[in-house]
């Protein structure tokens, strides 16, 4: 039997299988998947299996055999290699990135365990023993087995530190066959420690499912929920497998339909996975999720401990739990009964990787569906531009919810304010006086705030007034932010300086900063408003995992009167106090260098708005802008999805992007600017020939220094291909893959692809 083993080296000169013999004493392990270590060029390496075969595809004296299967290793199923195939083909990246990406787990964590000491002789040989113990004055011994004879067994934590008796004591007593030390597997919890959850305990599995599976007219679900309810879980019945598209305005009860389909798929004895965009957001979704299905719920993301992550993973692969909530990685839970994939909040630019392989989850979540024999559905109050178009050509079945799921629940009234003419009132202050005046009004009556701004920080950036010289990052072509702390931050690359004291161009001493920061709104808050009680959570307040959960919580139970905050406090958000969304500089994302600019900013401003008024208490929302005119500001004040995706589209099509056409992204890189330019002028010629040769109409536009010119010590240079046809670009994308192999100019050079970017350059 021989085996095709590609190297766990994440280099493209290698991303391809070397096949080995493997030995008969390794037959049995030797499956799809297993970890291995065989011998390569002059010494060893570690690999993966990822095929089987009866012959030999080279001469018999070149195929070494492997040596050994790597212990504790994750063994990969067939069904995820092939997901990995998929990602590498169509995302642009090393086999071996793709599969370190379906790994939920890089490698196998000392397992916990929870010991127990029983005494194992009976009465009269451990009176024995204890009198011997006593006579020879071993007196951990003694209080061991006086102990012990009282209550037969102790756990191994009381015996080592309460009564203090040593590990060799016990061991001691073991070897005699006195006591025995029986040894269970634990696993680490990550919800320990989160506000409101058990360390351990609640109800059984099967009381969760038969609770969550309530009929749907039982379940509190209005009649348009009921609908979409009905739909997907008989599709899920009768065995046809879709994607779903749920447009619902915020506050419809998206989340609701999914608990209740949710119930459905368990109580079949299938699996679901529970996309979130944020870590934020975990805390709220597992509240709810873990008092509907119990401990059958798990979570799985960054922020949880190397041990905590293998744990949640065995248990999913071990079929313990049937839900498994996170963001975008958890989408690769090693389920074997896998039945539904769900990602809330589709519209996020989160969903898609920022580092290679750079896939989007929908699309994953669409491949591993169709593997698995699921079903997806895409959740959104703004759905992407991609989702809806597919939609509206029948590729994906769409519901709408266009009414708040509370009886009498309206959506709020917008009042979108132009901060030109503030100024031109003489109000220099960061409120506009009609935000000012709601504020007030909130805290007189005992209802909350949020303040949401589109940035971090302290201020956007340090200059000198005199010389108008910007403090930039050494590393990177971008200016530093100010903090609080007096240090300059690069938020790119992580940089940190101190703030000069005197310009280091001119000498000045006028050398501050301008923008407004999260931190700077918080401050303004607390001066304007003394009274009341102000929590900021941003990046630099959530450092730490459970700082999420103590701030949302601690909102939740009025405990403070306003929230200031970035992007993670629009998103998904519930809290039925919550009347007054005041919406800071709300057209800054407007000026981003990115095509997507307009639909982030709508999306951003109406995901916004939707966090006031949730309840039974009527919501207001501030929007202050400097583009009132702006179709993305008029259309989210309006709440006009449909309007701004006519806009939108329009656009995209007269441009060639997404999802009017594709784009392939290279993102050519070196530490020589030289090198960097000569690499690019070789690939885009290379691209310029391959499309003559195949006669395509693929534009390409560069190539030319990125928007982040440098960065990390790297010249960064661009070329864009705009094609209709996706595979052409992925045939494309294969062809230069090649070029790059065998031109020794990119040994010097770094060269990434990305298929319809979501982020900027």
């Amino acid at each position: 039997m021989y085996a095709d083993v590609i190297v766990d080296i994440s280099s493209g000169q290698l991303d391809k299988t070397y096949q080995y013999r493997i030995p008969e004493s390794l037959a049995a392990a030797a499956v799809v998947g297993a970890p291995v270590v065989m011998p390569f060029g002059h010494g060893k390496r570690e690999g993966y299996i990822v095929g089987l075969s009866e012959e030999p595809k080279i001469e018999l004296e070149r195929i070494k055999p492997i040596l050994a299967i790597k212990e504790g290793g994750e063994v990969i199923e067939s069904q995820m290699i092939a997901l990995a195939y998929f990602i590498r083909e169509n995302f642009g990246a090393t086999m071996n990135d793709a599969l370190r990406t379906v790994l939920p787990v890089k490698q196998a964590v000392r397992r916990v365990e929870k010991k127990t000491v029983v005494l194992a002789a009976g009465a009269d040989v451990a009176g024995d023993a204890l009198a011997l113990a006593r006579r020879r004055k071993h007196v951990a011994k003694e209080r061991l087995l006086c102990e012990l004879m009282r209550v037969r067994e102790l756990p191994w934590e009381t015996v080592t530190e309460k009564l203090a008796v040593s590990s060799a004591t016990v061991q001691a007593l073991a070897r005699e066959g006195i006591v025995k030390v029986r040894a269970q597997e634990s696993y680490r919890n990550p919800l320990t420690g989160m506000l409101g959850f058990p360390a351990g305990g609640g109800e059984s599995g099967m009381e969760a499912v038969h609770r969550a599976a309530v009929p749907a007219g039982e379940t509190g679900l209005n009649e348009d929920q009921r609908f979409i309810h009905d739909r997907i879980s008989a599709d899920l019945a009768e065995g046809r497998h879709r994607t779903y598209l749920i447009h619902g305005v915020t506050g419809s009860g998206k989340t609701e339909v999914y608990l209740s389909v949710i119930g459905d798929v368990v109580r079949a004895g299938r699996q679901v996975i529970m996309l979130i965009p944020e870590i934020a957001l975990t805390y709220q979704t597992l509240r709810r999720f873990y008092h509907r299905f119990g401990e059958r719920v798990s979570v799985l993301h960054s922020r949880m401990s190397a041990g905590e992550r293998y744990d949640q993973s065995l248990r999913a692969k071990r079929g313990e739990i049937d839900i498994m909530i996170g963001p975008r990685s958890a989408l690769f839970t090693p389920f074997q009964k896998l039945g539904l994939i769900i990602l809330d909040e589709e519209h996020e630019s989160s969903y898609k990787s920022e580092m290679p392989p750079k896939y989007h989850a929908r699309e994953v979540a669409v491949e591993r569906a169709r593997l698995s024999g699921a079903s997806v559905v895409l959740g959104s109050a703004t759905p992407s531009l991609e989702s809806y178009a597919r939609a509206l050509k029948g590729e994906y079945t769409m519901f709408t919810l266009k009414r708040r799921a509370v009886p009498g629940a309206r959506m709020p009234a917008v009042t979108v304010v132009d901060l030109r003419e503030e100024l031109s009132a003489g109000n220099r202050t960061i409120f506009s006086r009609v935000l000012q005046e709601k504020i007030k009004e909130r805290i007189a009556c005992g209802q909350q705030t949020m303040l949401f701004l589109n940035r971090r920080g302290y201020a956007g950036f340090v200059s000198c007034r005199a010389c108008g010289h910007v403090m930039k990052c050494p590393h990177c072509d971008i200016s530093m932010t100010e903090h609080g702390d007096g240090m300059l931050v690069c938020h790119y690359c992580g940089e940190r300086q101190k703030k000069p004291a005197l310009c280091p161009v001119c000498g000045s001493r006028y050398i501050a900063g301008f923008g407004t920061g999260t931190q700077k709104i918080e401050e303004g808050v607390k001066k304007m408003f003394p009274d009341a009680r102000v929590l900021r959570m941003d990046a630099d307040t959530t450092k730490k995992k459970e700082d999420y959960g103590e701030i949302l919580s601690a909102f939740s139970c009025g405990e403070a009167d306003i929230l200031v905050g970035t992007q993670m406090i629009v998103k998904g958000h519930d809290f039925p106090k919550v009347t007054l969304v005041g919406i800071l500089a709300a057209d800054l994302s407007l000026n981003s260098a990115d095509y997507r600019a307009a639909e982030r900013t709508f999306d951003l401003l109406a995901q916004a708005a939707g966090r006031a008024g949730r309840g039974e208490l009527s919501g207001d929302v501030v929007i202050q802008t400097y583009q009132p005119g702006h179709y993305a500001v008029r259309a989210a004040a309006e709440g006009d999805y449909e309007g701004f995706f006519r806009k939108e589209i329009a656009f995209r099509k007269a441009l060639l992007y997404p999802p009017a056409s594709h784009v392939l992204a290279v993102l050519v890189f070196s530490a020589k600017e030289e090198r960097a330019d000569a690499a690019a002028a070789l690939l885009s010629g290379a691209a310029a020939h391959f499309l003559s040769d195949n006669a395509m109409t693929t534009t390409m536009v560069g190539p030319a220094p990125a928007s982040l010119a440098k960065a990390n010590d790297r010249y960064r240079r661009m070329i864009y291909l705009k094609e209709s046809d996706y595979s052409s670009l992925v045939a494309l994308k294969n062809f230069l893959e090649g070029y790059i192999l065998y031109s020794e100019q990119f040994k010097n050079a770094g060269v990434q692809f990305d298929f319809d970017p979501v982020n900027g350059y």
